[in-house]
């Protein structure tokens, strides 16, 4: 079988490549590289095809759809300040791309159609563990974009009977994260700060919680959504369980200095995940400590990664507090 990956020169791509290719799967790799990695696919080059291309635009990549069986599509921007800083470049890769992608997949008559959604659309929820039908509130523009293209991805199920499936995923972690100088997901930033030497920073006091789900997990969502006969649906991804901020902490070990808290972020996310673990089977396998042991047996990655301070940090996202603190 042949699946296509978009942004799998990424983090969760990487990953899910790999699982792929022990699957004897014939894979094609789509990636313009703004944040994945070719340093990701370095073990697997002479297994895969390789495209380097912007999806945002129609082009010869479409070609590589042809007799493809599954099609997943990871390819994003992510990160929250850049989305409101740069909208126009968040909608031309969430939007566009997924439209294009979409397009070239129904064309090619693909059998399976995955799309990596976020549950950054849910915002600040009303109930936790947060349920597939809690309220769509997205609060800045990188959760409105996934948001649109989840939207297109369940339209397109509908009306053309395309075999499409969206899963949302909650705080992604494990080898591979981003690196790049973006501020962004917690741990790759505390990761950064411990090969340095220096202190955690810790947004508000270090209570709020977060669903931490590991790599391998939602590669293994991935690849459930795509064997079964589900279309149309949506589907939480996470642990299970939520842990503390100072808790991740004390799993990683180190001193912590406190910043500002910072608005449109909810003090907790949980997933609720009955709906996917009744219809396709997943359920999650790896703990909190167990995913922060696999990470820091591998913390060498992140040596060239930024080290942030609350100076930098401040600098950084003050766009943030001047647009989505009113």
């Amino acid at each position: 079988m042949k699946a296509i990956v978009t942004g799998g020169a990424g983090f969760i791509g990487s990953h899910l490549v790999d699982s792929l290719l022990k699957q004897n799967f014939e894979v094609t790799v789509l990636d313009n590289f703004s944040t994945g990695r070719l340093e990701n696919l370095e073990h697997v080059l002479e297994q895969i095809e390789l495209v380097e291309c912007d999806l945002g635009v129609q082009g010869d990549w479409i070609q590589n759809f042809t007799n493809a069986d599954w099609v997943i599509h990871l390819a994003s921007l992510a990160d929250i300040v850049p989305s409101i800083q740069q909208p126009e470049e968040y909608y031309r890769s969430n939007v566009n791309g997924t439209f294009n992608v979409l397009q070239a997949a129904k064309t090619a008559g693909v059998k399976r159609f995955v799309y990596a959604a976020s549950s950054s659309c849910y915002g600040i929820p009303d109930n936790y563990p947060t349920p597939e039908h809690a309220d769509i509130r997205p609060q800045y523009p990188y959760a409105l974009t996934k948001r649109m293209g989840e939207e297109m991805v369940l339209h397109w199920a509908q009306v053309y009977s395309f075999p499409a499936i969206s899963l949302r995923f909650f705080n992604v972690y494990g080898p591979r994260s981003r690196t790049s100088g973006t501020y962004g997901a917690v741990i790759g930033v505390f990761l950064a700060q411990k090969l340095a030497g220096k202190p955690f920073t810790v947004v508000g006091d270090g209570k709020q919680t977060r669903d931490f789900t590991f790599v391998t997990d939602i590669v293994q969502a991935m690849i459930s959504a795509a064997k079964s006969n589900r279309s149309g649906q949506i589907y939480n991804v996470g642990s299970g369980t939520n842990v503390s901020v100072n808790r991740l902490v004390e799993l990683l070990g180190g001193e912590k200095v406190y910043i500002p808290k910072r608005p449109g972020e909810p003090d907790c996310t949980f997933a609720d995940i009955h709906k996917i673990q009744k219809e396709l089977g997943w359920k999650p396998q790896v703990t909190i400590e167990k995913g922060i042991e696999k990470i820091l047996q591998q913390i060498d990655y992140w040596r060239k990664a930024p080290v942030w301070t609350p100076d930098s940090i401040a600098d950084a996202t003050k766009d943030w507090f001047k647009y989505l603190g009113k």
